[in-house]
């Protein structure tokens, strides 16, 4: 193991091991810890895209919200998971299972593609101005990130995000996007971890096994992350656990995790040290 791939390791804050169990009920007393300490919060928001991550986050977030009526006596506490297609959604059976799996107290259903299109539209009635479809995937991104926020701010709430290691360290994520939350419950697992975690919670196999994609980009619909990455979620999980890979997949990794390291930094101030270095 380099250097570099212990300094990321630490970052990050994966474990070689978990215990599903343990980490399940971590995540869950960290959603319930935010709450008791901001007493004016009464519900979380998350957007269910079908996929893993926002499968396993809405059902920590569900059961986490029922534990705190449980506890409190206050039926206020609510989880409002929030379905948000462009269009007409390919694997929108498989929102409808982790809809069903999660079981949220409120289902709210925005479709963005008035909103991005018209934005777009507008933009581009600029000659200056040309969106691109990758450009035009970050929009979308950001539009959902928008809804989540704006129903979060209607109903005393915030918004869970489903970033974890894997992700984080190539920088597979928009910035302000699905990259923006108030809270990040299962930051420090990788990617095979958070289906151990699914596993555990017994979700659907198809969920927890399917292939990842952004589907942000409309002429690559469900494009794998992998085949944009360039690596494999298994070469980068091994790195994250402190396992020897290959070559060019550690460089490869090692290279997206310096290119994105804008994503993984608050706003940049004069008080920050990277222009003195």
């Amino acid at each position: 193991m380099n250097e570099l791939q212990e300094k990321i390791i630490k970052e990050m804050g994966v474990k070689p091991t978990i215990n599903a169990s343990e980490e399940i009920e971590k995540s869950i007393k960290f959603i319930k810890a935010y709450f008791m300490k901001h007493p004016f919060l009464k519900t979380s928001v998350l957007g269910i895209s079908g996929g893993q991550d926002s499968t396993l986050v809405g059902k920590l977030a569900q059961m986490a919200m029922e534990e705190l009526r449980l506890e409190t006596g206050n039926a206020d506490y609510q989880f409002i998971a929030v379905v948000l297609p462009y269009g007409q959604q390919q694997d929108g059976s498989d929102v409808e299972d982790a809809m069903s799996w999660i079981r949220p107290d409120i289902r709210i259903d925005v479709n963005i593609k008035d909103s991005v299109d018209t934005l777009v539209e507008g933009m581009e009635e600029n000659e200056k101005i040309k969106i691109s479809d990758f450009n035009k995937g970050n929009i979308k991104a950001r539009t959902r990130m928008m809804v989540q926020f704006a129903l979060a701010g209607d109903h005393q709430g915030i918004v869970l995000g489903t970033d974890h290691a894997a992700e984080n360290i190539v920088g597979f994520f928009t910035k302000f996007g699905d990259g923006a939350a108030d809270l990040m419950p299962i930051f420090r697992l990788n990617k095979r971890q958070g289906q151990i975690l699914l596993e555990e919670l017994g979700a659907p196999r198809h969920l927890i096994y399917k292939i990842p994609t952004a589907d942000l980009e409309d002429g690559q619909p469900m494009q794998a992350d992998e085949d944009v990455l360039g690596v494999s979620y298994q070469a980068i999980d091994d790195y994250l656990e402190g396992k020897k890979i290959e070559d060019n997949d550690r460089m490869t990794i090692e290279k997206l995790y310096n290119n994105s390291k804008h994503k993984r930094h608050l706003p940049i101030t004069i008080f920050d040290d990277f222009w003195k270095e």
